[in-house]
This record gives C-alpha cells, structure tokens and sequence, in this order.
C-alpha cells in the first residue's frame, strides 16, 4: 500500500515557486499558461499526457485556440499541493519548451 502524500506548507511552497519560474500559485494549486495554436497545444498536451501516464500523477489542462493552460494540485493529499506538483511543472514546462510554446 502506498503512502499518502504529504502537503507542503506554505513556505515549502513559496521555496518551491522559486524553482518553477512562470508558475503561480491560486489557492491550492500551481498553474502556468503557454501560447500556442490549437494544433501545437494538441501536440503539447497528449506529450504531457504520456509523461503524466508513466508517473501517476496529472495535471488540469485546459485548451483554447491559442494557449493552454495547466493547473496542478495533488487530488490524493485532499487537493493540496505536494512535492509531485512540483516536480510535474518542471517536467511541463521542459516539455513545453520542446514544443516552442511561449510563456503567456
């Protein structure tokens, strides 16, 4: 049986921005846009979706014509967020930058 995820408090969480530039945080979650038209955003999310399978953990995504928008808590830890939500933005934003999505 696995663990439980542990929350971060609020100064682990404000460290962690830190090393997820472009990520904000709302409530009890992390989220970042990135402009990109709507095919290339397509492209973008099913990559995101393939990491997201092979870690078991995923992200909010939201598509619209020209950005997507990624939100990210950890639904096991009572929609807090965790250590595997930072790790997850950084893995999106590397993937991002392979796609040339923008920061929006």
């Amino acid at each position: 049986m696995s663990e439980k995820p542990v929350p971060l408090s609020d100064d682990e969480i404000e460290e962690r921005l830190l090393g997820v530039p472009g990520w904000v945080r709302q409530g009890d979650a992390i989220t970042r846009s990135f402009s990109v038209r709507y095919h290339g955003g397509v492209a973008l999310i099913v990559h995101v979706a393939d990491i997201e399978r092979l870690i078991g953990h995923h992200a909010d995504i939201d598509l619209r014509w020209d950005h997507v928008r990624f939100s990210i808590t950890t639904h096991d830890a009572g929609h807090r967020l965790t250590v595997a939500d930072f790790d997850l933005a950084e893995r999106i934003d590397r993937i991002a930058t392979a796609h040339e999505a923008r920061p929006r």
